[in-house]
């Protein structure tokens, strides 16, 4: 008979994922993993094998409550060009109530690990994709209801909001003025007028 755990994997699945996220993959060991999360050795190997496969779920989950609150705004959204404001104030309020400055967990990925783990790469293009998909959707939505105007490219457009917000996430690392994310945003946001 199999033995339930004593645990919430939700719960220490959210643990792992701000350990990752403040000290990086590399800067977390093992203990800290067994000390942060509050379970035993044992049941973090029994659970999830190794630090990698914690990484990659915690990575996944991460990901997944991002995807939800995207699709969410966008949904919601009265016009395309608010959804796109929505979401780019959503992403910049989250990082700058962050007083640790973080920054986007998976940005941290693609810059730490990426470059030398395939299954990362990957989950990390994908997570980029699904975001100019987003902001693809948003703003072909308001090409098509005259709303944006369609001279320029709704992909190109996409591509171009999508690395705003990557650079974002980075800066966020160093600063958290907020005038100057603001300028961002609104100068972003120009490019559809």
């Amino acid at each position: 008979m199999a033995r339930s755990k004593d645990f919430d994997e939700q719960e220490v699945l959210n643990k792992a994922i701000n350990l990752f996220w403040l000290k990086g993959y590399n800067g977390t060991s093992m203990q800290d993993l067994v000390d942060g999360l509050g379970i035993s050795r044992s049941s973090l190997y029994d659970t999830y094998g190794d630090k990698h496969t914690l990484y990659i779920k915690a990575l996944e989950s991460y990901q997944a409550a991002g995807s939800g609150r995207t699709c969410n705004i966008i949904s919601n959204a009265v016009s395309a060009k608010q959804a796109i404001k929505e979401l780019l104030e959503f992403i910049i309020n989250n990082l700058l109530c962050d007083k640790t400055q973080k920054g986007c967990f998976l940005v941290n990925a693609e810059v730490e690990v990426a470059p030398h783990d395939k299954e990362v790469n990957k989950m990390v293009c994908q997570n980029d994709q699904q975001i100019e998909d987003a902001f693809y959707t948003a703003i072909k939505k308001g090409q098509d209801s005259g709303e944006i105007t369609n001279t320029k490219d709704a992909r190109a457009l996409a591509r171009f909001v999508s690395n705003a917000v990557k650079g974002m996430q980075v800066t966020a690392k160093s600063t958290s003025d907020r005038a100057m994310f603001d300028d961002v945003i609104n100068l972003t946001l120009s490019v559809f007028n």
